[in-house]
């Protein structure tokens, strides 16, 4: 699907916009939290070749697609009233979500927008620590100055970026929360920070000078304090006065708050944090690595890895995160199983997922691709990650490795980490255990059937004891045929999503094509899919670019979870108000799932009821 297609529905999928309290992306996954997810269609994303899987965890529904998801998060705020406002108290999910998701969910909430800048800096700074290194650039040069000035400010200026994101996500002021960040960092304070700097208090309480740059949990702290303080103060003032006098009160009593106690506690709850790693380290440094070395894969799944990322940071500020390489352990395991598997498989389709999922994950360190298209899909690789994981992430701490800027785990932010042979060497021996053991042991569970590898040709099949060897799908709709090859659109043309054929419509109905279900109802009655009873998933799409119609001229007459027979009325559509408004109704009819089958055959003839015919593959181990 293009992106226009693939944010109608998921929007369909998960119930609608009106089910949607909210939506927000990190690198991979859209983030949704739903006011009843039993609504969400989740076999019908599962089904989808452009979604990668869907989790459930921490509160939240999520939709993992890739790395396209920042342009589908676009789309899907264009198309609907959605953004990453959190909805009004009215329309809270009725669900009840624990104490440990809900605080997930809030840290995750925050940094997910944030994400992609701190990746970025991160691995600006790693690429100048390189240049400086090899020689290639002079820290007093202009350059060097600038680059690094970029490369610093979303650190620095941490608190400001997360006071602002994280106020949203608790539905509070984003912009005071920047401000009361900003006045963490404000001049008149961090000139207490001075040495020989005139001690100050606040009515007879010392103010304790904390540098705050690159800092998270004060801020955190004081921006959840302002949350609550907020909501008393809507109760309490005036509608009319409360435009100015909520920022005004809100200010004159968090700042304060925040240089007397909030900013200290929260400094003092990540000295904490850090030094409670440092006590694991020394305790073991192996146990430590090999434990979080193994069990990273799992907090990504679930979308749990980003409540790392406060100690992360806590700990760059302290000089060095000892946790970057346990993780980068894991992360260059399911690097090495991809790269296993693309070596090891004869299956061209399957080439094509875990090349590229390889090739990303090395680049960027987004391993997404890899889990939920390669090490979730063949579970005989997930022994491979935790045991190449464990011992890179042991090898890593024993080794006194650390990241020293904030960056994803990839061949490409190596500079971040130090001393970096080490790194190199730990993550090496990760990537190529992982490897070695997809090559040598396989990647599919012993006696497993794999659905891509097809033995034998059509006649063999027509003869084979199975009677069923053919399945028939009749045209929905009347009109004049075409090769997709035809058809103005590359997504179809190129056979991308399937093998099938075209139709330019006399009439404007759309009928089943098969016995079976309904599995997908696009919300703007622009495209359906059914499922025949046999397993064929057939997509039906009304023209093209009709998604922009928005739902005009169509009438859809079922629903998902239908059952059908050939020949029921779909939908109704008219056919002279598309055209007027622009749109070509060339309806490609598509088979998403061609690989099931050993040839999808299209019946190019106008006066015959069948249009295609699907030659059932024998499948074997």
């Amino acid at each position: 699907m293009n992106t226009t297609e693939l944010a109608a529905f998921i929007i369909e999928s998960v119930g609608q916009e009106e089910n949607v309290n909210e939506v927000t992306h990190c690198a991979t996954r859209l983030r949704f939290i739903l006011k009843d997810r039993s609504k969400a269609n989740k076999e019908a994303l599962r089904n989808s070749d452009d979604v990668l899987a869907v989790v459930e965890s921490g509160g939240q529904f999520q939709v993992v697609i890739g790395g396209r998801v920042a342009e589908v998060y676009l789309e899907i705020v264009k198309q609907t009233n959605l953004s990453q406002a959190a909805a009004t108290s009215a329309d809270k999910s009725q669900e009840k979500v624990g104490i440990i998701p809900k605080v997930f969910d809030v840290i995750s909430g925050t940094f997910s927008p944030l994400i992609p800048l701190l990746a970025g800096g991160g691995l600006l700074k790693a690429l100048l620590t390189l240049c400086v290194t090899f020689g290639w650039m002079v820290k007093e040069s202009g350059i060097y100055i600038s680059l690094s000035a970029a490369g610093n400010a979303i650190f620095y200026f941490l608190p400001v970026f997360a006071g602002f994101t994280l106020a949203n996500k608790l539905n509070a002021n984003g912009y005071i929360g920047a401000v009361i960040g900003a006045a963490l960092l404000e001049p008149n304070y961090t000139n207490l920070l001075v040495k020989g700097a005139a001690a100050v208090d606040i009515f007879g309480i010392p103010i304790i000078p904390v540098s705050y740059a690159n800092s998270i949990f004060p801020i955190f702290i004081a921006v959840i304090a302002f949350s609550f303080l907020e909501k008393l103060l809507k109760k309490i003032i005036l509608k009319d006065l409360q435009f100015f006098l909520v920022p005004l009160v809100s200010l004159a009593v968090m700042v304060p708050l925040s240089f007397l106690a909030f900013g200290p506690f929260g400094t003092y709850v990540g000295a904490g944090i850090a030094n409670g790693i440092q006590v694991l380290l020394s305790f073991s440094p192996l146990l430590t690595g090999a434990v979080l070395g193994s069990g990273y894969m799992f907090l990504v799944i679930f979308g749990l890895h980003w409540g790392i990322v406060p100690i992360t940071l806590q700990n760059l500020q302290n000089g060095g995160d000892p946790l970057g390489p346990m993780k980068a352990g894991s992360t260059f395991a399911q690097m090495g199983v991809a790269a296993g598997v693309f070596l090891k498989t004869k299956d061209k389709k399957l080439k094509a997922i875990a090349g590229p999922a390889a090739i990303t994950g090395m680049m960027a360190g987004v391993t997404e691709p890899i889990l939920y298209g390669v090490v979730l899909k063949y579970r005989r690789t997930i022994p491979y990650v935790v045991i190449a994981g464990a011992v890179g992430g042991a090898l890593g701490a024993s080794l006194g490795v650390e990241l020293k800027s904030y960056s994803f785990y990839s061949v490409l932010s190596i500079p971040a980490f130090a001393p970096i042979g080490l790194h190199v060497l730990s993550v090496s021996i990760s990537f190529f255990i992982a490897l070695a053991l997809t090559y040598f042991f396989g990647y599919e569970s012993k006696g497993a059937v794999n659905k891509n590898q097809k033995t034998g040709n059509a006649a063999d099949l027509k003869n084979a004891n199975n009677d069923d060897s053919e399945e028939i799908i009749y045209s929905p709709v009347q009109g004049k045929r075409l090769s997709l090859t035809n058809v103005n659109d590359e997504v179809f043309s190129s056979g991308a999503m399937g093998k099938g054929v075209a139709i330019e419509p006399v009439e404007g109905v759309i009928t089943s094509p098969v016995n079976g279900v309904v599995t997908t109802v696009f919300r703007t009655g622009h495209a359906i899919s059914v499922t025949s009873a046999s397993g064929a998933e057939i997509l039906i799409h009304i023209g093209l670019n009709t998604v922009k119609l928005k739902g005009k001229y169509f009438n859809t007459i079922v629903k998902v979870g239908d059952s059908v027979q050939i020949g029921d009325k779909l939908v109704e559509f008219d056919i002279e108000k598309i055209r007027e408004a622009g749109f070509e109704l060339t309806t490609p009819i598509i088979i998403t799932n061609t690989d099931r089958y050993l040839d999808v055959i299209p019946h190019t003839l106008d006066n015959t009821q069948e249009v295609l015919t699907l030659i059932k593959a024998k499948f074997v181990s």
